[in-house]
């Protein structure tokens, strides 16, 4: 994988996964794109959604109002990107 901006959002939201979540993944192994739930993807469940949801409220004030928002929010790393972009951070 390419080199990633350790600044960049996309970066900062992988870190708090990492931390929050306890994956064993590195920022640079997770792809903007990659589907954080299901086989595909990371394999998160909803303990994690839950957790993460937590998460991003603590980090970033993102507010995620309820389980229909967070599964078009929580798709992957790029659209919890634009959803805190969306909200001001």
């Amino acid at each position: 994988m390419s080199e990633e901006n350790p600044d960049s959002l996309q970066h900062r939201i992988k870190s708090v996964m990492i931390d929050e979540l306890m994956l064993q993944e590195t920022p640079e192994e997770i792809a903007d794109d990659e589907p954080l739930f299901g086989p595909e993807g990371l394999g998160l469940d909803s303990v994690d959604a839950l957790q993460l949801v937590v998460a991003l409220e603590k980090n970033f004030s993102l507010k995620i109002p309820d389980a229909e928002a967070a599964k078009g929010v929580l798709t992957n790393v790029n659209t919890i990107a634009e959803a805190i972009e969306r909200s001001g951070r």
